[in-house]
């Protein structure tokens, strides 16, 4: 990857987003709780959460990942509390086409229109998907 093309990746807004995970503190007490790695760069992101009437009420997380993965755990942390399993399952399936050229998640997601230059960088993939995933898995 060149100089040029980490300028791109790694813009500023990324970067701000990166800065600011909300819900940064794993919770005390938690209904649900799960632990995802990417395999290619050693990313992870580990959730709880508690939940009422299958909706997310309170949700933490603890990102040790790049400023991709953390900037979609920042979007994706912004946007998590009063989802349903259904609504996350979406999100990575959304996600998961927007990485491979599809359009940008639906609301209230569409936040991560901003890691759409990440397209270009399939190794990176794994990591914007990790808070996503983490969750999904955490509210089996």
């Amino acid at each position: 990857m060149s100089d040029t093309d980490l300028f791109k990746l790694y813009s500023q807004q990324i970067l701000t987003l990166a800065a600011s995970i909300p819900h940064a503190q794993l919770l005390p007490s938690f209904d649900g709780q799960a632990r995802e790695r990417a395999p290619l760069c050693g990313s992870t992101v580990e959730v709880t959460l508690r939940r009422d009437h299958g909706r997310i009420t309170a949700f933490g997380q603890k990102v040790q990942a790049c400023a991709l993965g953390q900037a979609s755990a920042s979007i994706f942390g912004a946007q998590v509390i009063g989802c349903g399993r259904d609504e996350i399952a979406r999100l990575c399936a959304e996600l998961d086409a927007m990485l491979a050229g599809g359009p940008v998640p639906a609301a209230p997601f569409g936040g991560y229109d901003v890691l759409q230059a990440a397209r270009a960088y399939p190794n990176r993939h794994a990591s914007i998907l990790l808070a996503p995933r983490a969750t999904l898995a955490a509210l089996v």
